[in-house]
């Protein structure tokens, strides 16, 4: 059963996305449907929602809440990298608007049994799509001491990746590193033990956000995507993307400023040599982040960052 928690930052998302009747918008993290009931609410009678989702679970959840919508809705058990066929086998050319909600839901860490967190002893999975041959558990078991310590360097920023990929090397040598206690209790045994009392987060998370990260390969599939956006939207439409780390929120800003076009040319060139043209522009130059209120009524959304783009 998917449980469904409140979608962060919903009310700002849904105003900056500019819903109206007759459009035409593309949830492409449907997770527990938030943000598509609420645009479905703004886009009816004539407005068409197409919603995707890697969780098969989250389809199937969305199917149900979504179904007094009837056509309105088209559903797609899919990663929002394969966005561009979608829309080519639906005919449709362009979109007035797409929302990317890229943190992890309540229902992965608390009821998924996937192993995304360490508050309960899971297998190590970490598949948003279990299609996926590749897991968690896989990658522990498999990866050199130096792939290991990359992926936590690269992924989760963790100051003593070559540590802990070191012990979890050692370690699997006797017994598999397949659990979430297993691998937590590693973590922790790898740092020194002034790191593992002051940090203010848990000394695993660092390492367990890195390793869902490889397992679903989600930077490589976000700088993908965001390569094509402009190609499917139309004039007017935006894209509106919340980010849950820093990691995800550079990525995001970086291809907002590139589609700005801002010329690159050294100072004092008579004419502009660089070529560069202005696709889209950033609704806010600052990410918008969750009033105190919301964050009192859903933890989670703390860390949330919402960034704009319209196409000219």
């Amino acid at each position: 059963m998917y449980t469904a928690h409140p979608s962060a930052m919903l009310q700002e998302t849904i105003e900056y996305l500019n819903c109206r009747p007759g459009r035409i918008v593309v949830d492409c993290t449907l997770g527990g449907c938030g943000h598509a009931m609420a645009i479905c609410r703004n886009i009816g009678p004539d407005g068409l929602l197409i919603g995707l989702d890697q969780d098969a679970e989250a389809i199937a959840h969305a199917r149900e809440v979504l179904e007094p919508y009837g056509n309105r809705v088209r559903l797609f058990h899919s990663d929002f990298s394969e966005l561009g066929a979608i829309l080519s086998g639906l005919d449709i050319a362009g979109v007035h608007g797409i929302v990317m909600d890229l943190g992890m839901s309540r229902h992965h860490l608390e009821g998924s049994l996937r192993g995304f967190s360490f508050q309960a002893d899971e297998v190590l999975d970490m598949r948003m799509d279990v299609r996926n041959p590749m897991t968690a558990a896989e990658i522990l078991r498999t990866a050199t001491e130096n792939e290991l310590a990359e992926i936590f360097q690269n992924f989760g920023e963790e100051r003593y990746a070559k540590r802990i990929a070191r012990m979890i090397v050692r370690s699997r040598e006797h017994h598999p590193v397949d659990t979430t206690f297993r691998l937590s209790a590693l973590v922790c045994e790898a740092l020194p033990a002034k790191a593992r009392y002051r940090q203010p987060i848990h000394p695993a998370t660092r390492v367990f956000m890195a390793l869902r990260i490889a397992v679903n390969r989600e930077l490589e599939k976000l700088e993908g995507f965001l390569e094509s956006v402009p190609q499917w939207l139309l004039p007017g439409g935006r894209l509106c993307v919340l980010s849950f780390h820093s990691l995800e929120d550079r990525i995001v800003k970086r291809f907002m400023r590139a589609w700005e076009g801002r010329c690159v040319c050294p100072p004092g060139l008579p004419v502009c040599a660089c070529g560069r043209t202005s696709l889209m522009h950033a609704v806010f130059r600052h990410a918008m982040r969750p009033t105190n209120a919301e964050i009192t009524r859903n933890p989670l959304s703390r860390s949330t960052r919402l960034r704009v783009a319209e196409k000219w």
